[in-house]
């Protein structure tokens, strides 16, 4: 009987002369392109000026990225401080480790930063992009297949995946290789792949409930939250490797709880603000351009009254 499962990449890093291209930060970009891509058409649909997605990108980008790390740091400090490690390597961001959660944090927060330095409201934008990060994050996932990382548990399923041994997750090694093993390949679940299905379709739904319910004020964002935790959830309590082997809380991880407590703060803001507020608002930005022009002729007029 012939073995089904799905091959690890033969390399995740390609060189051009001197240059390394990098499958994790390849993907990563992709996302990134693919987003601003979608999320323009988005902004424009809302009222919004064509290219300001992409002027937002420049302050978001970074400070996601910064954001991605920080909390990866953070929360897996044991991998580059104490006896043995090596604390520059936590600068090292092409060898992985970018966590979605800061992610989201630091990019709102650069995004907040080009919006009130351009007069935009911040929940348009948000709404506008919800669908977009999502479209990301499933393309994005896939640098962590480039890199071995972000499996789940040993599997034999016809879609598992096959991880070399110098990437194995403890309690897994040489000594010890894993039970279900492939005769001599060891296959687990594809996680970062279970999780990048999970994106295109929430993504699809986000689509659908916006374009139905016309949500607006923040809720097309919350929606976006809700189902990224919903099925980060479950996949969370799937994954063995390092990034997931860390702290625990009342026996679950702690990645797992952060997603439970986000979306029930992202369920609560969907409610309360739908109570409040029906469809979207008028304009995405601080002032309407016709109050921004009719003010700026106003003061005009009073002070040619008073020269």
């Amino acid at each position: 009987m012939i073995a089904l499962f799905l091959p690890s990449p033969s390399q995740g890093v390609w060189h051009l002369g001197p240059l390394p291209i990098r499958g994790y930060a390849l993907c990563i970009i992709l996302g990134v392109i693919a987003a601003i891509w979608l999320g323009e058409r988005r902004w424009e649909q809302r009222g919004g000026k064509r290219g300001e997605i992409s002027d937002i990108a420049l302050w978001a980008v970074p400070f996601g990225l910064v954001g991605a790390r920080v909390y990866h740091v953070i929360t897996d400090h044991d991998l580059y401080f104490g006896a043995g490690k090596h604390a520059y390597e936590a600068l090292e961001i092409w060898n992985g480790g970018l966590a979605i959660w800061g992610a989201i944090a630091g990019g709102m927060f650069g995004a907040w930063i080009a919006c009130r330095r351009r007069g935009i409201r911040v929940a348009p934008l948000a709404d506008a992009l919800a669908p977009c990060l999502l479209l990301a994050q499933a393309i994005g996932r896939w640098g962590n297949y480039f890199n071995q990382e972000l499996y789940g548990k040993p599997s034999k399923l016809p879609w598992a995946l096959k991880i070399d041994e110098g990437h194995w997750a403890p309690p897994y090694g040489v000594d010890n290789p894993p039970s279900t093993a492939h005769g001599d390949f060891a296959t687990f679940h594809p996680t970062f792949l279970y999780e990048c299905i999970w994106n295109l379709g929430a993504m699809g739904v986000v689509l659908w409930l916006d374009h139905k319910l016309r949500l607006g004020f923040g809720r097309c964002f919350a929606l976006y939250v809700m189902c990224y935790c919903a099925g980060r959830f479950w996949i969370e309590n799937l994954r063995i490797d390092v990034a997931a082997d860390g702290d625990h809380f009342l026996g679950m991880r702690f990645n797992a709880w952060v997603a439970l407590v986000v979306f029930l703060c992202a369920l609560a803001y969907f409610v309360v603000v739908g109570r409040r507020r029906k469809g979207r608002e008028e304009s995405p930005y601080a002032a309407p351009a016709a109050a921004t022009e009719a003010a700026a002729a106003n003061g005009a007029s009073t002070t040619s009254s008073t020269d």
